[in-house]
């Protein structure tokens, strides 16, 4: 069975999971993950979150995520929640993509044990 039936966006202990995948595993889930270090650099941009937002995976890696990539999660809601000191939480939220709202489910990982932490997307 392969790594993505296992691992859904909801399941416990996600992040250890996320951690220990290659790029090809991430590639294969069926929902966004935008992996970053602590400084908000992206490390990895899977495919599913690159064909839904429309922004190649290259472009991304090594971009400050806040500022470069998704400006539009630049707040209270989303990137300031990165300053706890660890993080599991999933909200409903709304973007404009392309001067259109899109719906989406955001879950904010940030492990108290790793240097990595992740923003995972459903898209509606």
């Amino acid at each position: 069975m392969l790594v993505a039936e296992l691992t859904s966006f909801d399941a416990p202990q996600l992040a250890a999971q996320l951690n220990c995948m290659s790029d090809a595993e991430l590639d294969a889930l069926p929902f966004g993950v935008i992996e970053m270090n602590h400084q908000f650099k992206v490390l990895r941009y899977n495919a599913t979150e690159s064909r839904y937002s429309g922004l190649a995976s290259d472009r991304a890696i090594g971009q400050h995520f806040f500022r470069d990539v998704a400006p539009w999660a630049n707040n209270r809601r989303v990137a300031k929640r990165y300053q706890l000191d660890s993080l599991d939480e999933t909200i409903d939220y709304t973007f404009s993509l392309h001067m259109k709202p899109m719906p989406v489910t955001l879950r904010m990982l940030k492990p108290a044990y790793n240097e990595r932490m992740y923003l995972l997307v459903t898209w509606s």
